[in-house]
């Protein structure tokens, strides 16, 4: 059974929210083991960050599957 294109965005969503919310989460727990002592601003700016990145990269390794996918 296929995904439609509008569940496929509702997933795409949801996969953000959750991992930009980890990324905050995970530094508000783990930079000040590190002595990395942080505002929330600044924690939520990294977090966008972290997420902008993780979604060029999904989309990059996504991308380069499918063209291999192509060629067989």
């Amino acid at each position: 059974m296929r995904q439609s294109r509008l569940m496929s965005l509702v997933e795409s969503v949801a996969n953000m929210i959750v991992g930009y919310s980890v990324a905050v989460v995970t530094q508000i727990l783990i930079f000040p083991i590190f002595g990395l002592h942080t505002t929330l601003a600044q924690n939520l700016k990294m977090g966008a960050v972290f997420t902008v990145v993780s979604i060029v990269r999904s989309f990059a390794l996504r991308r380069c599957f499918e063209a291999m996918r192509g060629k067989q």
